[in-house]
C-alpha cells in the first residue's frame, strides 16, 4: 500500500514527530526483535517505509523548519528572563544532514566519522559516499557560538545571550600519495658498464621497438663521462637524446627548467616514461622541478655524481630553483620548488674520484652536519679518517678494504632517510637536518661570494656550535674537538660575510620559512640536538665576538 505525504503527515499528528522515526530502518529492526517499546504504531512505520527518500527528506526539512521557528519565537517572547536566547539554523543544511543520516543507515557497514575542526572548533560529521567510501566523504559542519551583551539601565542590569548554531556542508576528498622509491647502491664503477643493466632498467619497461631514451646531463659530467654514457645505450640498441645544462649555483634558475621543458616537448616524452638526471645537486634539483611540471608530473631517475649529491640531494623529495624577485630585486635560494619523489636513485661512489679535493670537502660539510645532530659514531669516523679520504678521493685501498669509505656513505644516507622518511612533506618543522641551514642561505646568496653549499653549511654549523656553548649546552672541550674535525676536513669555519646584519636577517627569514618560529637546531652534545626559537640579536653579537677568537 502507498500513502501520499499529506496522508502520512495527518496520520502522524496523533502519535509522534517525524524526527522520532527518521531512522526507521534501524528502529523497525529493533521493533521486530522486541528490543524497543512500541511508541510508533506499526501502521505509521509501514507508511513511512512506503515513502520515497525524497519525500521523507522533504518532510524532515519541513518539520525542522517549523521546529526552529517555534524555538526562535519562544526565545524571543520569553518573559521575565535576563538571558533571552536566539537559536538559528538553516533548513536546507538540516535537510542535507538528515539525508546523510538516512543514507548511512541503509548500509550497516558504512562508518560515519565524527571529529572536531581544529581551526573553528566545529563538529564535523563525515559520511563515506557509495562509490568511493575510502576517499570521498559528504560532510556537515555544525558550529556553536555564543555572545553575551550586558546592558545597564537605571533600574536593572540585563544580560542578553545570543546563541547561534550554524551549519555548512560539502565533500572531503582524501588521497594518500603512494610514495615509494629505491635508493640503489651500485657496484663501484659499474654504472655505465654495458654488462650492468641497472641504468637501462631504471628507465622503465616499454613496448617492443621503443628504442629511445632521454637524459639531462650536467655539462661537467658530459665532458668526463658523456661518451661512456652514450656508448652504454648504443650497446643496448637505444638512441639517447641528451639535454646538457650547466650545474653551478648561478645556473639554478627558472630558465634552466624552461630549457629542459622545451627539450622534453621536442623529444615528446611519454606520460609514464622516466628520464634520467645525471649530475650534481643543482642539476638534480632543476631536473626534478621539470619532471614535476611536465604533463603535471612524469617519472625521473636521479644519478648523483658528487659526494654532496650522493648523501643529500639524491635522498629526499625536494626539488627547486633560486628565484629572483622583480618586486624586491633580491634572489632567494630555493624559493620556488616542489616535493616530488624520483622513481629511483642510482648511487655509484666511483664518481667521487673524479672530483677535486675542494668538492669532496664540500660534500663532507653535509656529512658532518648529520654527525653533529644524530651520530657520534659517524663523527668518530670523520674525525679519524676524513682527512685521508679527502686526500685519496675515497680511493685509499686500506680504508676501502676496511669498509670505512662505504660505511661513511651508508651511515649518511640512512640517517638522512630516517629523518626525512616520516616527514617528507615537512609537516613537522622542527627538523634536526636543518642544522647549518639557518645562516648559510644568505651566505650563499651574497653577490660574488666564493663559497659552496657544504662550506656555507659548515660555517653556519660552527656558528651554531658557538651559540650552543654560550647557552651552556656543550663545554669548551666539545667546541675544540668539533673545530679540529672541521679543520681536518678542510672546511671553512668562518666567513667575512657573516656579520650581525646578515645573522639577524637570517633569523627573521627563518621565522618566515619555518612558519612563525626560528626553529634553529643547536647541538646539546655530539649526536644530539634541540630546536630553539628564542635567539636574540644580542646573543648573535656575543657569538660573533667569540667566533673571532678562533684561528680560522
Amino acid at each position: 500500500m502507498h500513502y501520499c505525504s499529506h496522508c502520512f503527515s495527518s496520520a502522524l499528528l496523533g502519535y509522534c514527530s517525524i524526527t522520532q522515526i527518521q531512522s526507521l530502518s534501524d528502529y523497525r529492526k529493533k521493533y521486530d526483535e522486541g528490543k524497543v517499546n512500541s511508541t510508533v504504531p506499526k501502521s505509521v512505520a509501514d507508511m513511512w517505509e512506503s515513502l520515497s527518500t525524497e519525500v521523507r527528506a522533504a518532510l524532515i526539512a519541513s518539520e525542522m523548519k517549523a521546529t526552529d521557528a517555534y524555538i526562535a519565537k519562544s526565545s524571543l517572547t520569553r518573559s521575565g528572563s535576563n538571558t533571552p536566547t536566539i537559536l538559528s539554523r538553516s533548513s536546507s543544511d538540516a535537510l542535507f544532514e538528515q539525508n546523510s543520516s538516512i543514507d548511512s543507515s541503509k548500509d550497516n557497514e558504512v562508518e560515519v566519522k565524527h571529529e572536531k575542526c581544529p581551526v573553528s572548533g566545529a563538529t564535523v560529521t563525515l559520511s563515506p559516499v557509495e562509490r568511493a567510501p575510502k576517499n570521498v566523504f559528504a560532510f556537515t559542519k555544525t558550529h556553536f557560538s555564543e555572545k553575551s551583551e550586558v546592558t545597564k539601565t537605571s533600574t536593572a542590569t540585563v544580560t542578553t545571550t545570543t546563541k547561534v548554531v550554524s551549519t555548512s556542508r560539502g565533500w572531503r576528498n582524501i588521497f594518500s600519495l603512494p610514495i615509494s622509491y629505491d635508493v640503489n647502491m651500485v657496484a663501484h664503477g659499474t654504472l655505465f658498464d654495458p654488462i650492468n643493466s641497472q641504468l637501462l632498467d631504471a628507465t622503465g619497461v616499454h613496448p617492443e621497438g621503443y628504442n629511445t631514451r632521454f637524459a639531462v646531463i650536467d655539462a661537467e659530467v658530459d665532458t668526463l663521462h658523456g661518451e661512456q654514457i652514450r656508448n652504454y645505450f648504443a650497446c643496448k640498441g637505444i638512441e639517447l637524446t641528451t639535454c646538457v645544462i650547466n650545474g653551478g649555483e648561478a645556473d639554478k634558475r627558472p630558465k634552466a627548467v624552461d630549457y629542459i621543458l622545451d627539450e622534453l616537448c621536442a623529444y615528446k616524452l611519454r606520460r609514464r616514461e622516466p628520464f634520467l638526471a645525471i649530475g650534481g645537486g643543482c642539476v638534480l634539483d632543476i631536473a626534478g622541478m621539470a619532471a614535476c611540471l611536465y604533463r603535471r608530473g612524469v617519472p625521473f631517475v636521479r644519478v648523483p655524481t658528487t659526494l654532496l649529491a650522493i648523501v643529500d640531494a639524491s635522498v629526499g623529495v625536494k626539488n627547486g630553483v633560486d628565484y629572483c624577485c622583480c618586486v624586491t630585486n633580491e634572489t632567494y635560494k630555493n624559493r620556488v620548488g616542489s616535493f616530488y619523489a624520483p622513481s629511483s636513485c642510482l648511487l655509484d661512489p666511483a664518481f667521487i674520484a673524479s672530483q677535486d679535493k675542494r668538492n669532496i670537502s664540500n660534500g663532507f660539510g653535509e656529512i658532518l652536519k648529520l654527525a653533529l645532530v644524530r651520530s657520534p659514531d659517524l663523527f668518530d669516523l670523520l674525525e679519524v679518517h676524513g682527512k685521508t679520504l679527502i686526500e685519496s678521493r675515497f680511493e685509499d685501498a686500506t680504508l676501502k678494504q676496511a669498509g670505512v669509505s662505504s660505511r661513511i656513505i651508508d651511515l649518511s644516507i640512512q640517517i638522512m632517510l630516517e629523518e626525512l622518511g616520516p616527514n617528507l612533506w615537512e609537516t613537522k618543522l622542527d627538523r634536526c637536518v636543518d642544522y647549518g641551514h639557518t645562516f648559510s642561505k644568505l651566505l650563499e646568496m651574497v653577490p660574488g661570494a666564493d663559497i659552496m653549499h657544504g662550506e656555507a653549511v659548515n660555517v653556519d654549523g660552527f656558528f651554531c656550535v658557538i651559540l650552543s656553548y654560550l647557552r651552556g649546552y656543550i663545554d669548551m672541550d666539545t667546541v675544540n674537538r668539533i673545530f679540529a674535525c672541521m679543520k681536518s676536513l678542510s672546511l671553512p669555519t668562518n666567513s667575512s660575510d657573516l656579520n650581525l646584519e646578515l645573522a639577524w636577517q637570517s633569523c627573521k627569514d627563518a621565522i618566515e620559512h619555518r612558519h612563525g618560529e626560528q626553529r634553529i637546531p643547536l647541538i646539546t652534545e655530539i649526536g644530539e640536538s634541540i630546536c630553539v626559537s628564542d635567539v636574540t640579536e644580542e646573543e648573535l653579537e656575543r657569538a660573533l665576538v667569540f667566533l673571532g677568537k678562533f684561528d680560522h
